[in-house]
C-alpha cells in the first residue's frame, strides 16, 4: 500500500486542546494583515477557518462566548445570519463556488472542535471537490494558500453591513 504523506495535519491533529477561545481572541485596534479575521462587528465576527475543507471555508459566530445556539439574544442571531448571508454573497463573487455547505457543530457529540463558543462553518463547493484523496490518502488538496484566500477576502468583508 503506498502513502501520501500531510505532515501539516499533525499541527491541527496532535496538538492539545486550547486553554484560549479561538473566536474570543481578538486582536487591539485593527485586525493585522497576517490574521485569518475578515470581520469584527458589533456582535458578529468571520474568519477564514485554518484547516479548510476548501478555498474560502469561513466560520462565522457571535463575538459573546457561548456555547449554544438558545442563549442567543434575537440581534445577535439576526446579525449572525445575516452575515453568513453575506459571506456567501461575498464568496460567490470571489470564488465562484458552484454550491455550499452551511452549518453547525454543537456539543463534542455532534463533532465541534470548538464546542464552547457556537459557530457556524459556511463552506464553499464546486462539482468534484471531493476525491480519492481524502478517502485515501487522509490528504486535502487545496488549490490556494490560505493567505492568498485572506488577501482576496479582506476587502470585501470590511464593507459587511451586519454588525
Amino acid at each position: 500500500m503506498e502513502r501520501l504523506w500531510a505532515p501539516w495535519r499533525m499541527e491541527y491533529v496532535g496538538k492539545p486542546s486550547e486553554e484560549h477561545c479561538i473566536f474570543c481572541t481578538r486582536p487591539e485596534g485593527s485586525v493585522p494583515e497576517d490574521s485569518l479575521i475578515l470581520h469584527i462587528g458589533d456582535s458578529t465576527g468571520v474568519m477564514l477557518n485554518k484547516y479548510p475543507y476548501s478555498n474560502g471555508h469561513l466560520l462565522v459566530y457571535p463575538l459573546r462566548h457561548t456555547p449554544s445556539i438558545e442563549d442567543l439574544a434575537p440581534d445577535e442571531s439576526s446579525n449572525l445570519f445575516r452575515a453568513i448571508k453575506e459571506s456567501v454573497v461575498i464568496l460567490k463573487d470571489i470564488f465562484k463556488p458552484e454550491g455550499f455547505n452551511i452549518g453547525a457543530n454543537i456539543g463534542k457529540a455532534a463533532g465541534a472542535g470548538v464546542d464552547a463558543h457556537i459557530h457556524f462553518h459556511v463552506v464553499p463547493r464546486w462539482t468534484g471537490d471531493v476525491n480519492f484523496m481524502p478517502v485515501i490518502g487522509d490528504v486535502k488538496v487545496l488549490p490556494e494558500n490560505l493567505m492568498e484566500s485572506r488577501r482576496r477576502l479582506h476587502a470585501r468583508f470590511d464593507r459587511l453591513s451586519c454588525s
